[in-house]
């Protein structure tokens, strides 16, 4: 079965259901294929950042999702010794309507957007439908293979196809755009523990011991905690079990250390080996690339969704108008990624220089927190804070919704 709309979007995360909300507020005919049943995932990144919460105000969303289930961050901060910490981004500096970070359910985030999109007349969201392979005809792509979860099979048309599948694109290995790899020192692995009603924080700060260091992110009734270890340590890990890896994690986190039997096995703990790339190209005749498709990111700020969400912003406000007339040729492709290059290397370039100077000596057993110059400087200098929040929340070169959107 063959079917035609104007853009096909591989991808039901934060890329592609911005995107498609974004494209059919401009009239234009879109279909977002999503491969899996509903948006529930375990572990996904949860950073909602002051720049998407603007962006949420401008497209008539910010009072839905300020209903949603969150907790509000307001600095990041590294360890200092046992009872002490250095705030390296203090957000409440930043002079915008949302001085913190949103940790809410990603899942919640994309069902707002989801509904949203489905409002608008132009807009199809197909889940359980996986993008299989590229149509290509006279050397352009025209398309979309996809199979859905009952084993049907189809193609669809379209005059631009975008990939925003994730940092396993299957669209963009079949495309065969290349990625630069840049070095990364450390591999996650995420687990929840229970969280008491009463806990709050307002910090996300690492907790550092033994070569190892661990994030704990506050969700609703639970912690999100990410234990971060010295790359390919994941074999020995498991190999090792369970017992000595609630040990470690209790090491590392003191505090949380009575609730490290939740993990009833290794199973509780998923792997993700994190990759630090950026495609070269982030597009060919008839396709475009965007968020962990054409460029992965480190967990560290926890930037992905943000980026991801303002590559989507670009591609619709450039991308609108020649999808009306039909000309969205590689020339006006090309101009997404010139626009989005610079905020994407220089975020990449923050959390490289965050990998050697602090991930990577902890690993290591050289040190057990930040560089001693540097806890100086942002103690002596603490206003310098708001750099690394401007960065981290707001970013270089932030997108606002194109007018078309608004509402």
């Amino acid at each position: 079965m063959t079917e035609r709309t104007s853009c096909v979007i591989a991808g039901g995360g934060p890329a592609g259901m911005m995107l498609g909300l974004l494209l059919a507020r401009a009239g234009i005919d879109v279909t977002v294929l999503e491969k899996h049943a509903d948006f529930l995932r375990d572990f996904r990144g949860d950073t909602v950042h002051p720049s998407t919460m603007r962006l949420l105000d401008e497209l008539g969303l910010g009072e839905k999702f300020a209903a949603l289930p969150q907790s509000a961050l307001t600095e990041i901060a590294f360890p200092v010794g046992q009872d002490d910490q250095v705030v390296i981004g203090d957000l409440r500096r930043l002079r915008v309507r949302h001085p913190y970070i949103a940790i809410t359910p990603q899942w919640d985030l994309l069902t707002l957007l989801a509904q949203a999109a489905e409002a608008e007349p132009t807009f199809t969201l197909r889940m359980r439908t996986e993008v299989t392979g590229l149509v290509r005809e006279a050397g352009r792509v025209r398309g979309v293979r996809y199979r859905t979860e009952d084993g049907v099979t189809g193609e669809i048309r379209a005059d631009l196809t975008v990939a925003c599948d994730g940092r396993h694109s299957i669209v963009r290995n079949e495309a065969g755009l290349r990625r630069r790899e840049f070095p990364v020192p450390i591999d996650a692995w995420w687990f929840r523990l229970p969280r008491d009603p009463d806990d709050v924080t307002s910090t996300l700060t690492p907790r550092m011991a033994n070569r190892r260091f661990a994030i704990v992110i506050p969700r609703e009734g639970y912690y999100q905690v990410a234990y971060i270890a010295k790359k390919d340590a994941d074999a020995a890990l498991r190999a090792a079990g369970i017992e000595r890896f609630r040990s470690e994690v209790a090491a590392v986190l003191p505090a949380l250390a009575d609730r490290v039997d939740a993990m009833t096995s290794m199973d509780d703990v998923k792997h993700l080996d994190i990759r630090l790339n950026r495609l070269g190209r982030w597009h060919l005749d008839g396709l475009l690339c965007l968020g962990d498709a054409a460029h992965a990111m480190s967990p560290i700020g926890g930037v992905g969704i943000n980026l991801a969400v303002q590559d989507a912003v670009a591609a619709a406000t450039l991308l609108a108008e020649p999808l009306r007339r039909g000309e969205a040729d590689t020339r006006a492709l090309a101009r997404v990624r010139a626009r989005r290059l610079l905020p994407t290397a220089v975020i990449q370039q923050l959390q490289r220089v965050l990998h050697r100077l602090v991930a990577k000596p902890v690993v290591e057993g050289r040190r057990e927190g930040p560089p001693a110059p540097m806890v100086t400087l942002f103690r002596r200098l603490p206003w310098l804070s708001v750099v690394p929040a401007y960065l981290i929340g707001v970013g270089i070169r932030p997108e606002h919704a194109p007018d078309f959107a608004r509402r």
